[in-house]
């Protein structure tokens, strides 16, 4: 057994799920997010502002009913344009 393999979380499903959204403009993550989750009940919230003023980040909870799910919703986030990272 690798070093991965034994270090993993155990993470027991359904459970909320946290995600921090970074972008330039708060109303295209919105949109990202809405885009991405349709009518799925989520809360969205702002988070903090780059000392420039360039960046944004927003908190995203979500309830996720498997790894499969946590996982394809964090690659359809961070494919998005209007998302530059997604933590």
């Amino acid at each position: 057994m690798d070093a991965f393999a034994r270090c993993k979380a155990q993470i027991d499903y359904p459970c909320v799920w946290q995600y921090k959204l970074i972008g330039a403009d708060r109303q295209a993550l919105q949109a990202a997010v809405a885009a991405q989750l349709g009518d799925a009940p989520y809360s969205l919230s702002d988070s903090r502002q780059s000392g420039g003023g360039k960046y944004l980040s927003m908190n995203l909870e979500v309830s996720v009913d498997s790894d499969e799910q946590r996982r394809s919703l964090h690659l359809a986030l961070a494919g998005h344009p209007a998302v530059k990272m997604v933590l």
